[in-house]
């Protein structure tokens, strides 16, 4: 019994605090909006995230697509994002896609402000491309109905200032097929 209780003990002391999010800047020509990127969380997405930030993939991107209750008449389950892509020309340059971490494992949702990588309808085939919730979306969780296999999307952190420019790139001009027009330019994604 003293063994389990010295082992737990132990365990218990050499636990280290999860380090604190990274602090992430998008410029965009619509504003700036600050993201919290949860590494501790969410390792594998996020560190997918930061080497596309970190290499400078984001800057000369877009906000290419706005998701809105209107603009998705086929679909039985509605959400609400934008999402955000690499710049056209590095795109010969990305990385591997990524296991998909489900929510049910990282525990973070799809809440108001939540950025998520974007897949195709295979579940472990995300790459560069990221959206952010406009309100709270549990459909994009795992065990959600938004894509038929169930296994949503890998959220990764959450907008901490500027949701204001979010909502903003949201409600932009758009056409039928989703796709901003003209697409909101992305000036710089960098670490703060």
């Amino acid at each position: 019994m003293r063994l389990i209780a010295a082992a737990l003990l132990a365990g218990l002391l050499s636990a280290q605090p999860a380090p604190p999010p990274v602090r992430v800047l998008v410029r965009s020509e619509l504003g700036d909006f600050e993201v919290a990127v949860e590494l501790s969380r969410a390792p594998v997405t996020a560190a997918n995230f930061l080497q596309y930030v970190d290499g400078r993939f984001y800057d000369g991107g877009a906000f290419h697509r706005t998701v809105t209750p209107t603009n998705q008449p086929d679909d039985a389950v509605k959400i609400e994002v934008i999402q955000a892509g690499i710049n056209a020309a590095r795109n010969p340059d990305r990385f591997p896609p990524i296991a998909l971490e489900r929510t049910n494992l990282t525990g973070l949702r799809h809440l108001d402000g939540t950025i998520s990588m974007a897949r195709s309808t295979a579940p472990d085939s995300g790459r560069s491309d990221f959206f952010i919730c406009i309100g709270d979306q549990p459909s994009l969780d795992f065990g959600g109905a938004r894509n038929r296999d169930g296994q949503g999307f890998a959220a990764f952190g959450r907008v901490t200032r500027g949701m204001d420019v979010v909502r903003r790139i949201h409600q932009s001009a758009n056409s039928e097929a989703q796709r901003l027009t003209p697409p909101i330019r992305i000036l710089s994604i960098s670490r703060l």
